[in-house]
């Protein structure tokens, strides 16, 4: 009771708040919306010890540009930790990543607050909360165990976690084998009225390889846990299109959509990307009609191979409309050589432009842009919804079906691209997609109606301005 009251008194005392760490998984979709929510604290006051891995922190140090300011926020600062792996391993190996992160990362960042709290004499000086990607869940375990505050940051929708928190009763039911969540029946699952269907062929944690599989249900598993342990559930989503998701459970607090401010330079908010951004392509679609460009992007983690791409470059010849399209570093997988030539494919008729990676909140903003051919993962679906640009979907894996059910069947802002009997979406289904979604006027005047809606909750009183407002009381008490 004494210690309680004279930590209170030094907070009364203090004329600065508290310091929070944040830790995310490592992975571009994970780190860039804590990135963005940590500026969100780090604007009301809050200290941030943001937490890296070594392997992310070089990737991101080495994509930030000369002009990105490091110290836009002094009340951020940036550490990184090992990751489990040596630095030659293949981070794209899910299986290893996963296994290696849970084993190593909880152990680091207990070693990182054990460091930062016991080398200060000045309490305001110490962690006093840990904000841990929910992916991440392990390390909720770390708060509890220091005696610290707990929240979990979800960076998917509220419907994955709700999944995820799902799996013990799943299991219980014979739905699933509890060793690596594989499915024992084929069958429709649906949780709650307006939530996405999921087939259970198509879990999140399905993967290819018992082993990789076993270990990615491992995070969801932990998941799970993690927000039984959590005091809160942050979701980056909002309760107008989740509210079905976010009503499960009074710990889930929508605060989204988390989006860099439109004011600032033309990449996006530094410390959030692993690539460069290529910011030409803002000049190019200065330069395009309005409602006119087809911008294809499919996240970090997505790879086609020479079939594929063929195909889908094939059927943007067939549109004869201007595209900008997203060619990420290892995204292709065969032969067509390091670099993408679109001349090859497209012969003359290059009507469009290509970029290693883009500032893609800016380039969904942007007056031209038409459509979205995307993969589903959350942080696009967000970054679309709230910019009111309609989907053509084409998930890969994991929750990217999930997003696109919402995006197909509850929301109805977006239509599916059908693969053909050999799995590959071919060049005349992108084409009649495509005319048939940008020929939609009805899915065009919802995408509409969804971004002000969404965009109402962000705004000054709105839900998720609210919901912020009320983890920051929560933050500040003693």
């Amino acid at each position: 009771m004494i210690i309680q009251l004279a930590k209170k008194i030094i907070r009364m005392i203090s004329t600065r708040k508290q310091r929070v760490m944040v830790v995310p998984c490592p992975a571009q979709g994970h780190v860039k919306p804590l990135v963005l929510f940590s500026h969100k604290l780090a604007q009301h006051g809050f200290r941030i010890t943001f937490v890296y891995t070594d392997f992310d922190h070089n990737r991101i140090s080495s994509a930030k540009k000369d002009d990105d300011d490091d110290d836009n926020n002094n009340n951020i600062e940036f550490v990184s930790i090992p990751d489990g792996l040596r630095p030659e391993d293949d981070r794209g190996d899910l299986g290893n990543l996963c296994k290696a992160n849970l084993e190593t990362i909880p152990a680091e960042v207990e070693k990182l607050i054990t460091t930062i709290n016991g080398s200060s004499n000045n309490y305001e000086n110490n962690i006093s909360c840990l904000v841990s990607d929910v992916y991440l869940g392990c390390a909720m375990e770390v708060a509890t165990k220091l005696g610290i505050k707990g929240a979990v940051f979800c960076p998917s929708s509220a419907a994955l976690l709700v999944h995820a928190r799902y799996i013990p009763n799943m299991v219980n039911q014979g739905i699933m084998d509890e060793s690596d969540g594989t499915s024992i029946h084929k069958q429709i699952i649906q949780l709650s009225p307006n939530m996405p269907s999921i087939n259970t062929e198509k879990f999140p944690w399905t993967i290819d390889g018992s082993t990789k599989q076993k270990r990615l249900f491992q995070v969801y598993f932990k998941a799970c846990q993690a927000s039984e342990i959590a005091e809160w559930c942050l979701c980056n989503t909002t309760y107008d299109i989740e509210s079905s998701a976010l009503s499960l459970n009074p710990k889930f607090l929508s605060i989204g959509p988390l989006m860099a401010n439109q004011a600032n330079n033309s990449s996006d908010i530094p410390g959030s990307q692993f690539w460069a951004e290529d910011s030409s392509c803002l000049n190019w679609l200065d330069q395009q009609k309005p409602c006119s460009v087809i911008y294809i992007a499919f996240g970090s983690l997505t790879i086609h191979d020479n079939t594929q791409i063929l195909e889908l470059a094939r059927g943007l010849e067939l549109i004869g409309k201007p595209f900008l399209w997203v060619v990420r570093p290892g995204f292709m997988s065969g032969d067509l050589g390091h670099e993408f030539d679109p001349i090859r494919i497209l012969g003359n008729n290059n009507f469009g432009k290509l970029v290693s990676w883009a500032p893609q909140q800016k380039v969904l903003s942007h007056p031209s842009i038409a459509c979205f051919v995307s993969h589903c993962g959350w942080n696009s679906t967000i970054e679309g919804l709230s910019n009111g640009v309609p989907f053509l979907c084409w998930p890969y894996f994991g929750d990217q079906f999930l997003d696109k059910a919402y995006i197909c069947d509850v929301w109805k802002v977006g239509i599916e691209l059908e693969p053909s009997e050999s799995g590959i979406i071919l060049s005349q289904e992108i084409e009649i997609k495509v005319n048939k979604l940008l020929g939609d006027e009805e899915i065009r005047k919802k995408s509409i109606q969804l971004k002000e809606m969404i965009l109402k909750n962000i705004a000054k009183d709105g839900q998720s301005f609210k919901n912020l407002d009320k983890f920051i009381k929560w933050l500040e008490e003693t």
